[in-house]
């Protein structure tokens, strides 16, 4: 009888801890979901609004000034600057901006309109109702400070001083960065034409960047970046000299000449879990041909112990062939099913959950 009763409390005891260890994978799974969706929005979110930025750009005919091997300075024009563009459509391509102080490689595309349709895709958005580059009033846009690219991610690391260079199809325009302000969303008067006298007559050329802030959180405020027109360039004539470097030969070099990640050409990953799946189902069918299922075949003749029940345990033993091969069919399914999961399943929890569309701002592009 103790006998009988030491067995029955052994199995209970081994039910226990599979039931614990089910658990366990399942709580490690929704962590590894959590980072996947964090991944997902901090970085993936930017990847593909650097696909359709570079998509952009290639469907306009702007020279490019780094394609040619004779990169020169630009020279500094006088008396008012030409305004480009005199008008612009929703979504429409106004110019390329360039700010050092965020990186030698940061560029970003700025369009027409501010709707999140915009900023998620193309990462600055100009506000419709503000001036256009060189001219006379407040020429302002928004960009998101987390995701998506991130393009105002450091707007806090601004010095004064620091030029923000705008360039459109034929001119530069350089701006000096001078001062910030935090405000409430409501205080719309930041991008008014005249920001620092809201409903005068604007008499000087600004520019005006707006983000969210707090930046890793539900934003409450916005922050506000001011800055003033310096000179502006043709672009024929070269490159402004805070977007130049030189050699050691005394060469001209153009400091932005961005090179695309290898990330940023991938525009949908579908291919990808479908080409991850192809190979698994081929490696699968030929490991069970050449192998069959060795690791069952033991358990069953008695030569390895019968395994407690796991769920990654178990998928892991439905793979036929030997374990350098088994370990290869698993991470085909896992990395498809975290392609899927950036492919679908966070876009649409971002975009259907309230509190991650709240957080995220996700639209579909």
């Amino acid at each position: 009888m103790r006998h009988v009763a030491q067995k029955s409390g052994g199995r209970a005891k081994g039910v226990l801890w599979t039931v614990l260890g089910i658990l366990a994978e399942l709580m490690l799974t929704a962590a590894v979901v959590c980072a996947l969706y964090i991944a997902w929005q901090m970085w993936w979110t930017g990847v593909q609004a650097e696909h359709n930025q570079i998509e952009a750009r290639q469907s306009v005919s702007w020279s490019d000034p780094a394609r040619s091997g004779n990169v020169t300075v630009a020279k500094a024009q006088q008396g008012d600057p030409p305004v480009q563009p005199q008008s612009a459509t929703e979504g429409e391509l106004i110019a390329q901006v360039y700010i050092p102080r965020f990186g030698g490689q940061w560029e970003r595309n700025l369009v027409e309109g501010t709707d999140l349709t915009q900023l998620n895709k193309h990462g600055l958005g100009h506000y419709t109702d503000s001036q256009m580059p060189g001219q006379i009033g407040n020429f302002a846009f928004a960009g998101h400070r987390n995701g998506y690219g991130q393009p105002l991610g450091d707007v806090d690391k601004l010095q004064e001083g620091d030029p923000i260079i705008i360039r459109t199809q034929d001119y530069w325009y350089v701006y000096h960065y001078t001062s910030y302000k935090i405000v409430l969303p409501t205080q719309i008067e930041v991008v008014a034409p005249n920001p620092e006298n809201p409903g005068a007559t604007p008499t000087k050329r600004m520019l005006t960047m707006t983000t969210c802030e707090p930046k890793y959180s539900t934003p409450t405020h916005r922050w506000v970046s001011y800055a003033e027109f310096s000179y502006w360039a043709k672009v024929s004539d070269g490159i402004p000299q805070e977007l130049a470097s030189t050699d050691s030969n005394g060469k001209v070099k153009f400091v932005n000449n961005e090179h695309p990640s290898f990330a940023s050409s991938i525009g949908t990953l579908k291919p990808w879990i479908l080409g991850a799946l192809a190979v698994y189902v081929i490696v699968f069918i030929s490991a069970a041909v050449a192998w069959r299922w060795p690791y069952i075949a033991d358990v069953r003749a008695g030569c390895r112990k019968k395994p407690d029940f796991s769920l990654y345990g178990g998928l892991m033993r439905l793979q036929p062939g030997v374990l350098p091969i088994r370990l290869l069919l698993l991470a085909l399914l896992l990395f498809a099913a975290a392609a899927a999961c950036f492919e679908w399943l966070f876009p649409w929890a971002a975009s259907t959950i309230p509190m991650l569309r709240e957080m995220s701002n996700y639209t579909a592009v």
